[in-house]
């Protein structure tokens, strides 16, 4: 008695894994410097993408407003509980620093000078680095910034929260990995030339 034939054995279907050794850490660095934590997890050609990309865009706005749009104070004069919502988060935020800067800040430490000169400043001192990140000292002050700078300084400020908000993603990635997909079925790969209804059959020899 013939035996029936034996389909043949499917291979298994492979997945990626991906050590995040730990994502504490990794999320950290990505943080402290844009990329940093993807080149802890040995992700290189990530890790340097992510660097380049983020650093190139915050270092762009902040030589167009000409360091002066990345600052952690508020004009002494100025009240500083604007903007509200969510009962009253956004004040509390705003009142520490302003809201631009919360989402500068994700750039980690190309942002910290700001930190820096308003610690000088609010202690009485002169600012460092040549003014570089110092807050403005009145509105007044940060009115001519303005009008100095006319559209640069919007644009700066754009492009430097730009960056941090892409580094809250890649401190997303580092810590969680990337997104899953579904693997691939081999059973289930269909023929293109048959799912699409545009193709023509072809005609047969004559």
């Amino acid at each position: 008695m013939n035996e029936p034939p034996k389909k043949p054995a499917i291979p298994p279907v492979e997945s990626l894994t991906i050590d995040l050794r730990n994502p504490w850490i990794a999320g950290f660095l990505a943080w402290l410097w844009p990329g940093a934590g993807h080149l802890y997890q040995r992700r290189y050609g990530k890790g340097l993408l992510f660097m380049a990309c983020i650093l190139a865009i915050f270092f762009f706005g902040l030589v167009l407003g000409q360091g002066r749009v990345v600052y952690a104070m508020h004009p002494a004069n100025q009240d500083p509980a604007v903007g509200a919502g969510f009962g009253g988060i956004f004040t509390k935020f705003a009142a520490i620093a302003p809201l631009p800067f919360w989402l500068q800040a994700g750039t980690g430490l190309p942002a910290m000078p700001a930190v820096v000169q308003r610690m000088r400043v609010k202690g009485g001192g002169q600012p460092l680095f040549n003014n570089w990140m110092a807050p403005p000292r009145t509105t007044q002050e940060l009115n001519s910034w303005h009008r100095q700078l006319n559209q640069r300084f919007d644009m700066g400020v754009l492009y430097t929260m730009i960056a941090g908000i892409l580094n809250f993603f890649a401190i997303w990635d580092a810590c969680a990995g990337p997104a899953p997909s579904e693997p691939v079925d081999p059973k289930k790969k269909k023929d293109p030339k048959k799912d699409d209804p545009k193709t023509p059959e072809p005609k047969p020899a004559t």
